[in-house]
């Protein structure tokens, strides 16, 4: 039941980014291509890491170490746009990351599943089927994005429409998906909540932490390393719950719980971080 209600809202959310991908953003932001060399070393290298070792430091039982990867693994979530504008980062750049983590994710989650999953996941008889993997990740992810570039461009006011709606949508869907799957496993999450609550936020403190550190080392601006913060410590958790709950790939709705509870954490911890971003403008 759950994965027909997660795969349209994650096919809605890549359309919503393909909606706002403007090809002028991108050159103007690689033109200082430090934030964007930050930031998805952030999200492809050290959040990963992190959350390996924090898997391990926490002794997680191999669903939810593999899930606790896997949301690591995914690429920076679409309200990251509207929490950077919040912030007064830099909106341009927060998409532009968003689409390119989107799609290098596309390649770096089967090879680093692939790993996690043989290493901790074939004892107790959990496997990876790649192919299916990046079949569903192209049919799911990069195909919606493409489609939304193509009508922006086609049909630019149109688009401008439908993004405002879909923007405002992407919330309300997603506490949603976090509701049914409360309801159908409410007391695996009650009884994990917290050795996973703390795991999580840890995975989140830490990872906001490095990048921020990272962003002031190379010199970034304000704008553009609270950008970068935010990217790192926003995941897309509609895409972790899709491939863990898949019925081709993982078809284990328990492995998706690490990413419910990262989707709730990171919201409250980035509207913290927003919150305290502008009293300090003010």
């Amino acid at each position: 039941m759950t994965i027909w209600i997660v795969l349209p809202i994650l096919v809605l959310l890549m359309f919503d980014l393909g909606l706002t991908l403007r090809f002028e953003d991108f050159g103007k932001v690689f033109l200082k291509p430090w934030p964007i060399v930050v930031a998805l070393f952030g999200q492809l290298v050290l959040l990963p890491l992190i959350a390996l070792g924090l898997a391990w430091a926490f002794r997680l039982p191999p669903v939810f170490f593999i899930g606790l990867i896997l949301i690591a693994c995914c690429p920076g979530g679409s309200s990251s746009n509207v929490f950077s504008k919040l912030a007064g980062g830099d909106v341009a750049l927060s998409v532009t990351l968003t689409a390119l983590s989107s799609v290098i994710t596309l390649f770096t989650i089967p090879l680093i599943m692939s790993a996690v999953t043989g290493i901790v996941g074939e004892s107790v008889g959990i496997s990876l089927p790649v192919g299916n993997l990046i079949k569903q990740n192209l049919l799911l992810m990069l195909l919606p994005v493409l489609l939304g570039i193509g009508f922006h461009y086609a049909w630019p006011n149109a688009a401008r429409s439908t993004d405002r709606v879909l923007g405002k949508l992407a919330f309300p869907l997603l506490l949603t998906l976090i509701t049914v799957f409360y309801i159908q496993h409410h007391r695996t999450i009650l009884e994990n909540i917290g050795l996973l609550g703390l795991c999580v936020t840890a995975l989140i403190l830490v990872a906001i932490g490095c990048s921020a550190l990272l962003s002031r080392l190379v010199r970034t601006d304000a704008r553009a390393r609270r950008t970068v913060v935010i990217e790192v410590g926003m995941q897309n958790a509609a895409q972790a719950i899709a491939i863990a709950s898949s019925p081709i790939i993982f078809a284990n709705s328990e492995m998706a719980i690490p990413a419910i509870i990262y989707s709730l954490m990171m919201n409250i911890v980035l509207l913290i971080y927003v919150g305290a971003v502008r009293i300090r403008k003010k």
